[in-house]
């Protein structure tokens, strides 16, 4: 057997540093070296440069996530307040980055060909949720425009849904990463640590573990209500409840 490889696959982290930092505190206290980002970086939180700026300096590999699509354009005059707050925040380096991420990263543990994408093989735009139909969850291991050519993969890890998650079938296994920054399952902060052996075989191991980590999130909204960032209501309650805001005002929640 060769040599066991630990992998930190993070997504989702949209500003919150104060999560984000927790995070990585975690993973350098497991002897972890290499992370990997699953995109949406900015937006939503208070602080996406600085959240760029740590993707950049810590994930070997971060991949283009439906916020980092739209965010950087210019040409969106419907836009509103909150959006546009968040698309200022960012510098013009921090734009030109999140533009230029690619759409998917390949590699290979313990003879598992594992794809890493935002949200699915056809887009970063097209959701898959937790209760998803057979077809969908076949199309999440197909070979797209998106995806590129090559082998299809026996896993597949994204983002996107804020909900994480793993389901095996056929042979194959799909995880959802849950979010760092904007939990929408609980209100701690999610990732997800990969093991194998770097272009090994089947029969080497290979594991998926999860990990729900406790942050400050006081501490987070204090510092969006600080930078006076737009809709810090609905960002609070997300980050204290794991509601998602389209659901606030059905629930009463303030």
């Amino acid at each position: 057997m060769g040599t066991l490889q630990r992998l930190a696959i993070i997504s989702d982290i949209h500003g919150n540093v104060t999560a984000l930092e927790a995070v990585l505190a975690d993973i350098d206290a497991r002897g972890i070296s290499t992370v990997l980002n699953l995109g949406d970086v900015a937006g939503k939180g208070p602080r996406g440069s600085e959240a760029v700026r740590l993707s950049r300096a810590r994930c070997a590999v971060t991949v283009r996530g439906n916020w980092d699509d739209f965010l950087p354009r210019e040409d969106e005059p419907e836009r509103g307040e909150a959006l546009w707050w968040w698309h200022h925040e960012l510098t013009d380096q921090d734009r030109d980055w999140l533009r230029t991420l690619p759409l998917a990263h390949d590699l290979v543990l313990s003879g598992r060909r594992i794809r890493l994408v935002h949200a699915s093989a056809e887009s970063v735009y097209t959701r898959v949720h937790f209760h998803h139909t057979v077809e969908q969850f076949d199309g999440m291991f197909a070979r797209t425009e998106l995806t590129g050519p090559g082998p299809e993969p026996t896993v597949v890890g994204y983002g996107d849904i804020h909900d994480a998650y793993l389901e095996t079938n056929g042979g194959r296994t799909l995880f959802n990463a849950g979010s760092v920054g904007n939990p929408l399952d609980e209100p701690t902060a999610c990732y997800v640590i990969l093991e194998g052996v770097p272009d090994g075989g089947a029969t080497d191991p290979f594991g998926v573990q999860f990990v729900r980590l406790d942050y400050d999130v006081e501490g987070e909204i204090e510092v969006a209500r600080g930078l006076g960032m737009p809709d810090l209501e609905a960002y609070a309650i997300e980050l204290r409840t794991a509601i998602y805001r389209g659901r606030h005002a059905e629930l009463g929640l303030r």
